[in-house]
């Protein structure tokens, strides 16, 4: 599944994008920028001799602990690491999560406070690149940037480009270029996760002759977007095509109401078009949401409709508290984990080895992203494998792995519920 991913991570990239060059295929090729050894005082630490540590993107845990083996690498290398976050609005992980973890990432690689850096552009195209241009100044020879959409991506990886700076694109894919680079999960495994919790979830609740309808996100914006919900379409309706039109059955006596993208991710403009959806297809009972953000509104709509739980089955990814709150109270029927402290060392590892003049190996970059635009366009990439996160598993991964405060989860939903489940 790995070769599969149709692209991940930032805005929705047909119909209005630029155009963009092809990406060449050797992950091998970085520039001379990245590899200069020009001026180092340490012959002990130049990049010819040290090594590419034998690390994949299987290596990477909670404990931070594969980190140390790059500082080898980290003190050869020379330069800025610049990251750059997108924004504060369509997620709270950037805030929560991303920043600390990348920091933590860093320093646990032998970084000091002024070989990296970490700003958010708050949502601002024109910062974002003011961001990558001051980075650029400042002597950054690799870029960590979430671009918020192909616009400002485009625009970040030709300056990257014209200044010898390897540009790895972070969560979200950047189709264009020739020393880019994609860290994220497996977009189109992200969208199957979901497609076939939903169908579990059908038949656990005992859902007859569902009336579907699907609430995709912001394929205007970000091709992330496009690869999930081309993954739950390819489970549920044995297609890729998005967003669909009505009428259309599956073989499971499944029937689309209707799909309808929420441009930009905008979690208020999702509740009140799905308001909508209810008053004018009662019929509706059975919900495929593209994230938990988007699905909370969902839910509440179905709340104000006076639904009953564990009766319509709805969906969502990125494991945030209100989403595990939904499931276990039986208004959701999963969630997407995609365990960020993996994908900020992911990050690290590869800007490391590129700042050392290293090539990124296999292992780690170890599979192409397509854009799901436009299939002739590729980026080499290096995806981490997601996981459908339900009641039975939600203590060995949500809670285990801290992204979830056990005591606020508890106090939403009543400690007889997380005692039922086993979440402490």
């Amino acid at each position: 599944m790995a070769l599969e991913s149709k692209a991940a991570g930032g805005a929705a990239f047909f119909g209005r994008r630029t155009t963009w060059m092809g990406l060449l295929a050797a992950v091998g090729l970085i520039t001379a920028a990245c590899g200069s050894t020009t001026g180092t005082k340490t012959p002990a630490k130049s990049p010819s001799s040290v090594t590419v540590p034998n690390i994949s993107v299987t290596s990477f845990n909670l404990s931070f602990s594969t980190m140390a083996k790059l500082k080898g690498l980290q003190a050869a290398g020379k330069g800025l690491v610049g990251v750059i976050l997108p924004d504060t609005t369509s997620s709270t992980r950037y805030t929560e999560f991303d920043a600390p973890y990348l920091a933590k990432a860093f320093q646990m690689a032998g970084y000091s406070p002024s070989q990296y850096s970490i700003t958010n552009a708050q949502g601002s195209d024109a910062t974002e690149l003011s961001m990558a241009e001051s980075d650029i100044t400042r002597g950054a020879k690799v870029l960590v940037v979430d671009p918020l959409d192909s616009t400002v991506a485009s625009e970040i990886q030709a300056y990257a480009s014209s200044h010898g700076v390897a540009l790895i694109s972070y969560d979200r894919a950047t189709f264009a270029g020739t020393n880019t680079y994609y860290d994220s999960f497996n977009n189109f495994k992200v969208g199957q996760l979901i497609g076939q919790g939903f169908e579990a979830c059908v038949t656990a609740w005992g859902v007859k002759s569902p009336q579907v309808w699907e609430v995709d996100g912001g394929e205007n914006s970000d091709p992330n977007a496009i690869s999930f919900a081309q993954g739950y379409n390819s489970v549920i309706w044995g297609t890729q095509t998005t967003p669909l039109t009505p009428p259309k059955t599956n073989s499971l006596g499944y029937n689309l109401v209707g799909d309808q993208v929420t441009l930009s991710w905008d979690v208020a403009t999702a509740g009140t078009n799905f308001a909508q959806a209810l008053t004018s297809h009662p019929s509706i009972n059975a919900v495929v949401v593209a994230n938990d953000e988007m699905n909370a509104a969902v839910v509440q709509d179905l709340k104000n409709k006076g639904v009953k739980p564990f009766t319509v089955p709805t969906t969502g990814q990125d494991a945030t508290l209100t989403g595990a709150e939904n499931i276990l109270s039986g208004y959701q029927c999963g969630t997407v984990y995609k365990p960020i402290y993996l994908e900020a060392q992911d990050a690290v590892a590869m800007a490391t080895i590129l700042r050392a003049g290293k090539a990124i190996p296999s292992s780690l970059v170890n599979a192409t992203t397509v854009d799901p635009a436009n299939s002739s366009i590729t980026e080499p990439a290096s995806l981490l494998t997601p996981e459908w996160v339900t009641p039975s598993n939600m203590q060995a991964t949500l809670i285990k792995d801290n992204f979830i405060p056990a005591p606020a989860l508890c106090s939403a939903v009543g400690q007889s519920v997380c005692t039922k489940y086993g979440i402490s």
